[in-house]
């Protein structure tokens, strides 16, 4: 199943980190600068990351130019969505 998620991308951040939140928007961010999609890039890896799966169960839906994008996230949907809201801080 999918989860549809919307993120917040912080390029160049002096970590990585993902969690918090943006009105709805995950907040992700990222030591990459925006510079030729490497942020982008960086932020679906972070992702995939904290929410424990593969990189490539993760697409970018819409926002490949900015900071708000939206991604959806294939795996167990209960286990996406609590790990999404711990994630939030919800």
């Amino acid at each position: 199943m999918t989860v549809r998620l919307a993120i917040r991308v912080g390029p160049g951040s002096s970590r990585t980190r993902v969690g918090g939140g943006h009105g709805d928007a995950l907040v992700v961010k990222v030591t990459a600068r925006a510079v030729e999609g490497k942020a982008t890039e960086a932020a679906l890896k972070a992702v995939a990351e904290a929410l424990g799966v593969p990189r490539r169960d993760i697409r970018l839906v819409s926002g490949a130019s900015g900071r708000d994008k939206v991604i959806d996230v294939e795996g167990d949907v209960s286990q996406l969505t609590s790990k999404i809201d711990e994630l939030r801080g919800s």
